[in-house]
């Protein structure tokens, strides 16, 4: 049998970011399948029980196992999200079917370079940046520069110091008082303007500008229903907490509540539900002990079966999240339709991140892995008030500007990550902490979960608070609505 070089390259390629080395024959089997390479070598990788070869006879049980699952459904996933498309929510950016990268450093430069590219644009239209190695020729006292941000260092109380580097070098930069303060924030690899004196080839910043959203971002757009924002229901984990989630669906189906609740439950007209739908398999040592069901297809037919108690004039948007059984890295895509296929007519499955525009509001729907990198590298944040992380995302016009953290990325020749349109709303999760606000007219809200305290949230003294509800009336009200407790 005759495999296509490019073909093979890639496989080998999927396999080795992963960790794995592979037998051709098995490589031979994945190329003729017929199905997604890289659905199956995720799928593959998931199963694999530590491996360091994979071998055919591995590949053929999730072959037989893939194909059993998806026969005469794949057609009924894409008709579905077509029909839905063609309704009032449209998607405006997802990585889902667009996906290139495959883990070469070729593809590092490329995703870099599309960052630094999209957020120095935004830059450029507030500062008059120069090239970094044009600092030795110019004889101007002040410069402006653009670019990324590394060894960051404080010098002493009053003094930090950090380099900034672009397509043509790097330069030093020294900050004092309020400045300083402003630069030990800072994260590594971020991309921001730098305003100051210019001495030999370094530069005493005045100003540290982001690229952040614009003062005038809020946009007046008044509607008449209301949009639920939930997240990380863990279906399938032993901590779900069942009879929250009743609360909900009676409510949501206005089958209880005061008048005043009934009325609002009535005007909900969408739900969007950022990531982490199950709680997954082998996504943390040991997990299996906080399990009540034990396999990945049966959490999801039991979360299908959950969000099809919800009334079916309500469209439903999620996105999957780092328990979700798609790749780790961000851009994640939506759901393989192997499991999507399992969910109701009324479902839209859509990418992590995602921009979703519901009848002309834009909504950018992320699952939040980067907010512990946030809350963990600056001091002011804690997880008592996630919004508060989220804004510096927005300031940083970046979902995730820490590179090499807790988040791993996926190098997209696209960097989807960068926040290169205003929403009008953006919700996160994740973290397992409610929390909402208001940042230049922008609607922030990090949705709460559906889960008790786990053992691990214990032993990092995470306290979650389960069951919260924000109900957004676009141009209207926020109402918290509290499902868990008496």
């Amino acid at each position: 049998m005759v495999i296509k070089n490019i073909d093979t390259k890639l496989v080998i390629a999927k396999f080795a970011v992963n960790g794995y080395n592979v037998h051709p024959d098995a490589i031979s089997m994945i190329v003729n399948s017929g199905l997604s390479v890289d659905e199956l070598v995720d799928e593959v990788c998931k199963r694999c029980n530590g491996s360091f070869i994979i071998t055919p006879e591995e590949v053929s049980k999730v072959l037989d196992e893939l194909k059993k699952r998806t026969f005469g459904k794949k057609d009924k996933g894409s008709e579905k999200q077509e029909i839905l498309e063609k309704k009032d929510v449209r998607v405006l950016k997802d990585v889902t079917g667009k996906s290139t990268c495959r883990g070469t450093v070729e593809d590092f430069v490329v995703y870099f370079n599309s960052r630094f590219e999209k957020i120095s644009k935004i830059l450029s239209g507030r500062l008059n940046p120069v090239p970094v190695s044009s600092l030795t020729k110019i004889k101007a006292d002040t410069v402006d520069v653009v670019g990324f941000i590394d060894n960051i260092r404080e010098i002493n109380e009053n003094r930090a110091t950090f380099e900034i580097e672009d397509k043509t070098g790097k330069a030093r930069v020294y900050a004092d008082g309020k400045v300083k303060e402003e630069v030990m924030e800072l994260f590594g690899d971020e991309i921001i303007g730098v305003s100051g004196r210019l001495r030999g080839r370094s530069i005493y910043a005045d100003r540290i500008v982001f690229p952040d959203v614009p003062v005038n971002g809020e946009r007046k757009i008044k509607k008449d229903f209301s949009i639920v924002f939930i997240s990380d229901t863990h279906f399938g984990s032993k901590t779900f907490l069942d009879e929250s989630w009743e609360r909900f669906l009676k409510w949501i189906n206005c089958e209880s509540g005061d008048e005043r609740l009934l009325k609002l439950a009535e005007s909900v007209k969408y739900v969007f539900v950022a990531g982490d739908i199950v709680d997954g398999i082998g996504v943390y040592p040991e997990q299996e002990k906080e399990l009540r069901i034990m396999d990945i297809y049966q959490q999801y037919e039991f979360a299908a079966e959950q969000f099809d108690r919800i009334r079916k004039d309500i469209r439903i948007v999620m996105c999957p999240g780092n328990h979700d059984a798609v790749r780790q890295a961000e851009p994640q895509p939506s759901l393989p339709s192997e499991f999507s296929s399992m969910f109701s007519n009324n479902v839209m499955h859509v990418g992590n991140p995602s921009y979703i525009d519901v009848e002309g509001v834009t909504i950018l729907l992320y699952h939040g892995r980067s907010l512990d990198d946030v809350i963990s590298r600056i001091s002011r944040l804690n997880y008592e008030k996630p919004h508060e992380a989220m804004i510096e995302l927005l300031r940083r016009r970046h979902l995730a500007p820490l590179y090499g953290e807790r988040s791993p990325i996926a190098p997209e020749k696209d960097d989807y990550l960068v926040i290169d349109r205003i929403p009008d709303v953006i919700q996160s999760g994740h973290v397992h902490t409610y929390g909402s606000g208001f940042y230049r007219g922008i609607f922030l809200v990090n949705s709460s979960t559906w889960q008790s305290q786990t053992e691990f949230q214990k032993k990092v003294n995470l306290n979650p608070t389960p069951g919260n509800v924000a109900v957004y009336q676009p141009g209207g009200n926020v109402y918290r609505l509290k499902f868990y407790g008496s």
